[in-house]
C-alpha cells in the first residue's frame, strides 16, 4: 500500500505539472481569466497533495512507526487521494466543460481533504521520536 501511495502521490506532483502547463498555455484565451484561476486553483492542489502523498509514504517506511500510527496514515493517504480527485478532477472538469453541477461537488473533495489532513495530525501523534 505504501508503494502505492508514494506511486500516486508522485502521479499527483506529475499530473500538476503538465496540467498547470496545459493550463497556462492552452488554455490561455479560451477560457475566461475566472476560469483560468480555477484551473490554477486545481493544479496547485493535486501538486500540494501529491507531495503529501509522498510525505506520508515515506513515514510508513520507518521500522519504527508504531502500527496505530501506520493504519492512519493509510487512512490519512486514501482520504487524500479520494479528496484529491473529487477536488481537482470536479474543478478541471468544470473548466473545460462549462457545467456548474462539477462546482457543486467540489467541495465534498474538500471535505475529504480536510479529513485526510486531520487524520495524518491524529497518526503524527502516534510516532515516537526517531521515526
Amino acid at each position: 500500500m505504501t508503494r502505492l501511495l508514494a506511486t500516486i502521490g508522485a502521479l499527483f506532483g506529475l499530473g500538476a505539472v503538465i496540467l498547470g502547463a496545459f493550463g497556462a498555455h492552452a488554455l490561455e484565451g479560451r477560457v475566461t481569466p475566472e476560469r483560468a484561476e480555477v484551473w490554477t486553483t486545481a493544479a496547485h492542489y493535486l501538486g500540494w497533495q501529491g507531495t503529501a502523498l509522498l510525505a506520508l509514504a515515506a513515514l510508513t517506511w520507518s521500522a519504527n512507526t508504531p502500527a496505530a500510527a501506520l493504519r492512519l496514515l493509510g487512512i490519512a493517504g486514501w482520504l487524500l487521494v479520494i479528496g484529491t480527485l473529487i477536488f481537482s478532477g470536479s474543478l478541471f472538469v468544470l473548466v473545460l466543460s462549462g457545467i456548474g453541477v462539477f462546482g457543486a461537488i467540489t467541495p465534498i473533495g474538500g471535505l475529504l481533504l480536510v479529513a485526510g489532513w486531520g487524520v495524518a495530525a491524529a497518526a503524527a501523534l502516534q510516532l515516537t521520536p526517531g521515526n
